[in-house]
């Protein structure tokens, strides 16, 4: 009985801890308004020399090989795969399951239709936009589909800023939870930066992959919130009432 009840006090402190949903809603105001000026930029044909440079800027020579010693490229090999659709899912997974074995149901009902609302709205983006990749350097990872915008850029946002602030209900100390969304923003652009490096996405690409990725995190948490809490209640309810009585 009394693991229960400090279970529970531990469940509702926990729970009370979360971003202000007027800061989120400005830095996705922020971000969605980047992503929009980005947007029209491409269409517009205005970001062909930025592209361009931004390309051939990490490459040299004949051959346009990669800036850096050899062991770069496995370097950042390794860091694009963190957004690539296998680690990404798994790491969100794994979020989902901590959360939910921390009783924040909550937080974990959130985290998933975050990352299922990101996945949807980038993949309709690529599909409306139908940017080729581009073609002017050598490509030193395996790429297809679309290329505006980055979805490496766009998913690792979404997933990492999302469990950053869906982790931060657990410290009641303000310090901690912007250090957690800070790693978050600064890892998921590390992500992003790759993919230019690599020369399968523009810069412009993945710019407004990373702008669209993190303001629909923050988005989310602002208007999704109350769904899932609702969702979550429900769920609780449900299993209250399969639990036997003692």
């Amino acid at each position: 009985m009394i693991n229960s009840a400090t279970d529970n006090h531990l469940s509702q402190r926990t729970h009370g801890w979360r971003i202000s949903p007027g800061h989120a809603l400005i830095a996705a105001g922020i971000c969605w308004l980047g992503f929009a000026l980005v947007t029209l930029a491409v269409w517009s044909g205005r970001t062909e020399a930025m592209d361009s440079a931004g390309l051939l800027r990490w490459r040299y020579g004949e051959g346009l090989v990669p800036v850096g010693p050899p062991w770069l490229l496995e370097a950042v090999r390794d860091l694009t795969s963190l957004g690539g659709v296998l680690l990404r899912n798994l790491i969100a997974l794994g979020a989902v399951i901590a959360l939910l074995f921390a009783r924040l149901r909550r937080e974990a009902v959130l985290l998933t239709a975050t990352i299922a609302g990101g996945w949807i709205l980038n993949t309709l983006v690529k599909l409306a936009v139908g940017r080729p990749r581009p073609l002017i350097v050598p490509h030193l990872t395996e790429a297809g589909g679309e290329s505006f915008p980055s979805g490496h850029s766009f998913n690792s946002a979404v997933v990492y800023i999302a469990i950053a602030l869906a982790f931060a209900a657990m410290s009641p100390r303000r310090g901690v939870r912007w250090t957690l969304i800070g790693v978050a923003v600064a890892l998921s652009m590390a992500v992003a930066f790759t993919r230019v490096w690599l020369g399968v996405h523009f810069p412009s690409d993945v710019a407004a992959g990373w702008l669209g990725g993190a303001g629909w995190a923050f988005l989310a948490t602002a208007i999704l919130h109350r769904p899932a809490k609702a969702v979550a209640a429900g769920a609780d309810e449900t299993l209250e009432k399969m639990t036997p009585a003692a």
